[in-house]
């Protein structure tokens, strides 16, 4: 099941979203930006998406409709949940409601050390759009077209 955070669950939502990025530190040589993200103003704008199974958390989607396109900020499952399907359903999920909002694409970011993340979002449709410095980090931008 799938739904919006409540505020109760903030800490709940920070603290998987860390474990789940965790091993990126080493390879990136800090803490990547989902990890400091504040989930509780997340939360309170309608922006955190929560993925319940067996009434576990065990995954997060933030999403936010901007200006000029609708993006997915952060994708996260619990580390002992991997593997199960869930970044898939996570996936599927933000690319509907950017179609239900109406977007006739929905676009991503990750760090360019992250290449696991880049292959995934490849092999579902993705295209790099650029590359860019930004907020001290080298992301590569994706964005895949959807039909509406």
């Amino acid at each position: 099941m799938i739904r919006r955070a409540v505020p109760q669950e903030a800490g709940a939502v920070r603290d998987l979203v860390r474990a789940a990025y965790q091993h990126y530190v080493p390879v990136i040589g800090r803490e990547p930006m989902p990890m400091t993200d504040d989930y509780a103003k997340r939360i309170a704008d309608g922006q955190a998406w929560v993925l319940i199974a067996d009434a576990i958390l065990a995954g997060v989607l933030v999403l936010e409709e901007q200006p000029d396109c609708f993006m997915l900020e952060n994708i996260a499952v619990a580390p002992d949940r991997k593997g199960m399907g869930y970044g898939r359903i996570l996936l599927d999920f933000a690319e509907a409601e950017a179609y239900r909002a109406g977007w006739n694409a929905i676009t991503l970011y990750t760090n360019v050390l992250m290449t696991d993340n880049i292959a995934i979002y490849t092999r579902r449709g993705y295209v790099e759009r650029e590359r860019v410095a930004e907020a001290g980090f080298s992301r590569v931008y994706m964005v895949k077209p959807l039909a509406v």
